[in-house]
């Protein structure tokens, strides 16, 4: 199983959706419920955020490998949370 790293922040509406996402696929497959999910919130973890190569929010990492960044769709978060799985 990996840990999920999820950048995020408050006021980004494309994040908003991301934890939408997130919450519903966690309550459609309780495997996902195991899932360690990091949440960073860039704006209050700026050095964490920026020892880390990304652009865009929110944007999902697995141990140290990025995955996605920018607007996600449900179907891209359930691929995420799989991967995280293996």
């Amino acid at each position: 199983m990996k840990k999920i790293i999820y950048f995020y922040l408050p006021l980004c509406p494309f994040c908003h959706e991301a934890d939408q996402y997130l919450k519903e696929n966690i309550n459609e497959n309780a495997r996902f419920k195991e899932l360690e999910i990091i949440r960073i919130n860039e704006a209050k973890e700026v050095k964490v955020a920026n020892s880390y190569d990304y652009y865009y929010v929110p944007c999902f990492w697995l141990d140290q490998q990025k995955i996605h960044e920018g607007p996600v769709t449900k179907a891209k978060i359930k691929e995420i949370l799989l991967m995280a799985l293996e």
